[in-house]
């Protein structure tokens, strides 16, 4: 195996750097976390996290896709809440917004 020419570090440099970046908002979290105390509220906060990441990701999809999305998306929550099968769940949107589009949504 060769090393690569003087010109051609860019690319390995790049992911290198995005390694180390990636490496370093990981572990400032868990870093920044042990200073500040975990009182009942700050434990709520933690807990509504997940399902406020979720949201803020889902919702504007919801708003360009329309109401195929939308109705996709309440049939995954449903089939989570009864089954809690994230693969049934992720099938079940998947058949709803396919029949949605299918009838016109």
């Amino acid at each position: 195996m060769t090393l690569p020419e003087p010109g051609a570090w860019g690319p390995y440099l790049a992911i290198l750097a995005m390694a180390l970046a990636t490496y370093l908002c990981r572990i400032s979290g868990v870093v920044l976390m042990g200073f500040v105390p975990l009182t009942p509220r700050v434990r709520r906060g933690l807990a509504a996290l997940p399902g406020s990441i979720v949201f803020a990701t889902v919702l504007p999809l919801i708003e360009r896709l329309g109401l195929a999305a939308g109705l996709a998306l309440l049939a995954a929550i449903a089939s989570m809440v009864l089954r809690r099968s994230e693969l049934l769940a992720l099938l079940v949107g998947m058949a709803t917004v396919s029949l949605a589009r299918a009838f016109g949504l």
